[in-house]
């Protein structure tokens, strides 16, 4: 059974910085992509940043370029996100997922394995 499970977040003031991980355990094959995908209170779930596996291709939303950065240790099926400079409208529940293909895309469809999320929380 495929677990994947999300850690790291927390409160923090704006301008802070967090570094989010996601495990996953049980994966019945390798050449997938990840991403990370969040969502606020009253919106949509939206993506934020995507990893291929070898990561050769990275994607981020514009709402993340320039302050977050993806990762991942593929031999460890670890994927992380290091978000600095972080502002209030980052608040929001994060969630990591596992694509069907090694491809980076947003439609939520695409990925098959979703954790429970780590809600991060920023403070003005």
């Amino acid at each position: 059974q495929v677990q994947v499970v999300e850690s790291g977040g927390g409160l923090v003031q704006a301008g802070g910085s967090l570094r989010l991980s996601c495990t996953v355990s049980g994966m019945p094959r390798e050449y997938f992509a990840m991403a990370w995908f969040r969502q606020a209170p009253g919106k949509e779930r939206e993506g934020v940043s995507c990893i291929t596996w070898a990561g050769g291709n990275t994607q981020y939303a514009d709402s993340a370029k320039g302050r977050f950065t993806i990762s991942r240790d593929s031999t460890k099926n670890m994927l992380y996100l290091q978000m600095n400079s972080l502002r209030t409208e980052d608040t929001a529940m994060y969630y990591c997922a596992i694509h069907r293909r090694n491809l980076c895309t947003w439609s939520r469809t695409d990925y098959e394995y979703w954790g429970q999320g780590t809600q991060v929380t920023v403070s003005s």
